[in-house]
């Protein structure tokens, strides 16, 4: 066929296929909504720029002469935080700048794996962003500075070993140094004023675990009434509890049973069941029934033989009656952190069935006995089965 004429033809220019394309494919990112787009040297300059700012808001609280923050909350006016820690800093700010949120993160991360240093990563991270802008600028390639970051790294790391002092054959000189770490560490906190007492005391207690890295076996408890330097370390577990009334307050060599399970009036536990009573002696007849359902569970317990029952729930006053009776030290409601720890701490393992006679494995100590902390009494379990626990 022939073809068209010239002048009908239509030529697509490579301006209006850009402008066709514009219209067909939708933006990503609608203005009107409050998203804008960054390219370039542009979204560049943004990254640097936001990073640099939350280095320069948390450098000058860095080290043992840094000064504090005065946080106070947008949504409550009344609510004020005083605190020269850089993660309480960085997560109490909410940035729109991407790179600002990737170093609060890098922040957030470095307090929960090492618990330190959320002040420093962020300070060193904004410096070398700082030191890289001038490299941008000169036109080096960012890949070209990150290879060279890479480079540094290792030279730092070889640098670091190479000057680096190993005591840990000497448990003298090894103590020394985990105590002037400690020391440093405390000395930009709050606690700088007693860091000599918290360093050896924080020491103490991670020697104890002769190497292991469970940090459960550490139980800290704070209480009201005294000053900093009342703190001490105690070789044992403390529960914040107390003792059953009319029990022994003092037990030496305690087999020690840890339980989860029901220990009030035994109720028709069935979802939307009901129990009609035509009269008085009915309902007699059913508290009967609970009450000697209850006392053949105590007795169950008793046949395993301990001196002391943990539960992490209520006990009510029938069983309680039951246990002193028995002879046996009844500890109500220790909440469920409490339980794990000191089931880890004794040897004991959480029951909740004790119908079958060996069935429960119990936990060990040398001493229970109820002391006075403050203004509180509270359980001291002491000789514990796993040596390293102490609070």
């Amino acid at each position: 066929s022939a073809s068209p004429p010239r002048e009908n033809r239509r030529v697509c220019r490579p301006h209006t296929i850009v402008n066709m394309a514009q219209r067909v494919v939708p933006k990503l990112f609608a203005e009107e909504r409050g998203a804008r787009e960054e390219k370039g040297q542009n979204a560049r300059l943004s990254s640097f720029v936001g990073a640099m700012a939350i280095a320069d808001l948390v450098k000058t609280t860095l080290g043992p002469k840094g000064m504090d923050k005065i946080l106070q909350s947008a949504s409550d006016p009344k609510k004020v935080l005083v605190t020269n820690d850089g993660a309480t800093i960085l997560k109490s700010i909410a940035p729109e700048n991407a790179a600002a949120k990737i170093l609060i993160d890098t922040s957030k991360t470095q307090d929960t794996v090492i618990g330190d240093g959320t002040t420093s990563v962020a300070v060193l991270a904004g410096e070398l962003l700082r030191e890289a802008e001038r490299l941008v600028d000169k036109k080096i390639h960012p890949q070209t500075i990150i290879s060279g970051w890479r480079k540094a790294v290792k030279v730092a790391r070889e640098t670091l070993e190479a000057s680096a002092n190993d005591h840990k054959d000497n448990p003298e000189m090894f103590k020394k140094d985990l105590i002037n770490i400690a020391r440093t560490t405390i000395s930009s906190k709050i606690l700088s004023q007693h860091k000599e007492l918290f360093a050896k005391m924080s020491v103490d207690a991670v020697l104890r675990l002769k190497g292991s890295t469970d940090l459960e076996h550490i139980h800290i408890i704070k209480k009201k009434g005294g000053s900093m330097k009342d703190s001490y370390l105690d070789e044992g577990f403390i529960l914040e509890k107390s003792i059953g009334i009319g029990q022994k307050k003092r037990i030496e060599n305690a087999k020690i049973l840890v339980a989860n399970t029901p220990m009030d009036t035994d109720k028709i536990k069935i979802f939307g069941a009901r129990v009609r009573a035509g009269s008085m002696a009915s309902v007699a007849e059913i508290e009967a029934e609970e009450k000697k359902k209850m006392k053949k569970k105590v007795e169950n317990i008793a046949q395993h033989g301990p001196t002391c029952f943990i539960n992490r729930q209520l006990i009510y006053n029938y069983p309680e009656q039951l246990f002193t009776e028995k002879g046996i030290m009844a500890i109500e409601h220790a909440d469920f952190v409490g339980v794990e720890r000191l089931a880890l701490v004794t040897g004991a393992e959480i029951a909740s069935t004790f119908d079958q006679k060996g069935s429960v494995k119990m936990g060990h100590c040398k001493l229970i006995e109820e002391i006075v902390i403050g203004e509180d009494k509270v359980i001291h379990f002491s000789g514990v089965a796993k040596g390293e626990a102490c609070t």
